[in-house]
Formats: C-alpha cells, sequence, structure tokens
C-alpha cells in the first residue's frame, strides 16, 4: 500500500471516529463552545495517554507506524468495536492487532499464600483494582464486604465511608490514580478497565483532576494511616508482591508499623476470632 495512500485514510478514520464521539460519551466534559462535532484532537491524545504535537501528526500522517499498543489505546479512547479496532490496525501498521486476552486466574500457590498468612491482613487484586480473595485477617480489619467483587479504586475515590477511614486520603487516592494509568498502559483497550476509568473520571472530580496530570505510579511499598471503628487509628506498613506470571496479580500485605498497631492488630484478630466462635456455637435459628 502507498504510505501516503494509507496515511490518508488512517487520518480519516480517526477523524471520523473522534466526530462521531460525544463528549459525554467519553466520561469527559463539555466546556467551551465546538466548532466541529465530536471529540477534539486534544480530548482524543488526553483520552489514549498519548502526546497532542504526537496525534496531530498521526492524523496528517506523518508518523512512522505506531506500535499495536497505542492503537489499542486509541481504540479504546474512541470506544471501536472489535471490527473497527481491527481496521485501525490494518490501515496503521498493515497487520491485524493482538488477540486480547483475558485475565488469567489467580495461580493456586498465590492463594496459598494468602491463606498461609494469618496473622497479617493480605488481599489479591487484578491489574483493574478487583479484589480477588482476602484472607480472614483482611475480613477481620476492613470488615466482611470486603471481598471479590469490590474494586479498591472506587472504594477509595467514591466511598465516603472509606475515604473517613484514610487519614491519609489524598496521597493513597492520587497513588491510586497514577496505579490505574499505569495499569491501562499495561492493558491498553481492556473494556471493563476503560469503564472504570471513564466512571471515576464521571463520579469523582479529583479523579478527573488528578488523571489530567498523567502521573503513573507503581504501588509497590509505603505507609497509611487508617481509622479503625473499634480499635483507633491504625499505622501500617504495606507491600505489594505481583506475581512473575505476567498477568498483574498482586498480594497486598499489611504490616503493624509500630508497637501501637502491632497491639491493636492483635486485638482485632482476636476479637474477630471470638465472634466467629460466638456464631458457629449459637447458630441463628430459622
Amino acid at each position: 500500500m502507498d504510505p501516503t495512500a494509507s496515511g490518508s485514510e488512517l487520518g480519516a478514520f480517526l477523524r471520523a471516529m473522534r466526530e462521531r464521539l460525544t463528549p459525554a460519551q467519553a466520561g469527559l466534559p463539555n466546556v467551551g463552545r465546538r466548532r466541529t462535532p465530536g471529540l477534539r484532537r486534544q480530548e482524543v491524545a488526553q483520552l489514549a495517554a498519548v502526546s497532542i504535537d504526537w496525534y496531530i501528526r498521526l492524523e496528517q500522517g506523518r508518523v512512522g507506524t505506531p506500535g499495536a499498543a497505542v492503537l489499542d489505546a486509541l481504540a479504546a479512547a474512541l470506544h471501536l468495536t472489535d471490527a473497527e479496532r481491527a481496521h485501525l490496525h490494518l490501515i496503521a501498521r498493515g497487520a491485524t492487532p493482538p488477540t486480547r486476552t483475558t485475565p488469567s486466574a489467580p495461580p493456586a500457590s498465590l492463594l496459598a499464600i494468602l491463606d498461609g498468612l494469618t496473622a497479617l491482613p493480605a488481599y489479591l487484586t487484578d491489574f483493574r483494582l478487583d479484589v480477588l480473595a482476602r484472607n480472614t485477617a483482611a475480613v477481620a480489619l476492613f470488615g466482611p464486604d470486603f471481598g471479590p467483587g469490590v474494586n479498591t479504586a472506587r472504594l477509595t475515590l467514591l466511598d465516603p465511608g472509606i475515604r473517613a477511614t484514610q487519614l491519609d486520603w489524598e496521597r493513597v487516592a492520587r497513588e491510586t490514580v497514577g496505579n490505574l494509568r499505569r495499569n491501562d498502559a499495561r492493558h491498553p483497550g481492556d473494556p471493563r478497565l476503560r469503564d472504570l476509568i471513564t466512571e471515576l473520571r464521571t463520579d469523582s472530580p479529583e479523579f478527573a483532576t488528578w488523571w489530567e496530570d498523567h502521573t503513573v505510579q507503581d504501588r509497590s511499598h509505603g505507609t497509611k494511616r487508617i481509622r479503625h471503628p473499634e480499635a483507633g487509628d491504625l499505622t501500617v506498613t504495606y507491600d505489594n508482591l505481583t506475581s512473575p506470571d505476567g498477568a498483574d496479580h498482586t498480594i497486598t500485605v499489611l504490616t503493624p508499623a509500630d508497637p501501637a498497631t502491632t497491639t491493636a492488630l492483635r486485638t482485632i484478630l482476636t476479637t474477630h476470632a471470638n465472634r466467629l466462635g460466638s456464631t458457629r456455637l449459637h447458630p441463628v435459628a430459622g
């Protein structure tokens, strides 16, 4: 294919795709008067985490062959269907797109590690920050509602109750935003991750603001303070242990950061164990 013709077709396709998408559909505020329908070039670049200059050159056919990952980021930003995504790859680089993979189930060894940590709260998440499993100590610390089906980014950014218990909320929340941006680049085009990011940009003003600064973070270690309803203020260290299989499964382990927290955590675990024992000995009738 003639490179000039290819670049012209790519530019026309990208313009058509962004002109059909409204800011609301993309999770963006509709600010200012628009001379043309759809999204501005700057907005597409922002959603795909690429520079505006590079994106303009891409539409003008003045960029070499884009990589598959950046094309998938554009496909996600423009809400392309599978057929449109395939077409984008074909006209941009002359090849079909990589097959989208479904995140694999966590290895049994990770679940065994989780269960083996009896004295330390720990939980397992995927790259979307969905909780896949947690141990008994995590239930004791965070309550019975914390577990599979919960997303830690959604909890942190959107749940007022969780916000009140995180005494370092802004720092933790900003780390979460940076972690999601990192994961978005590592898993471009994942529909559930893109839906989560769109939801957070719409429902959390802080997330929308921090997403614009393009901060990228790998939250592997840190300290935070938690306000527990019964034990008071705790200071814990968190370590994120990522699986080496490339699936981005992460075990987060919380350890006491000072003697007072060590004592409080023991009390929390003992109280939880006693409650479980009492429930087993005296089952509710009916």
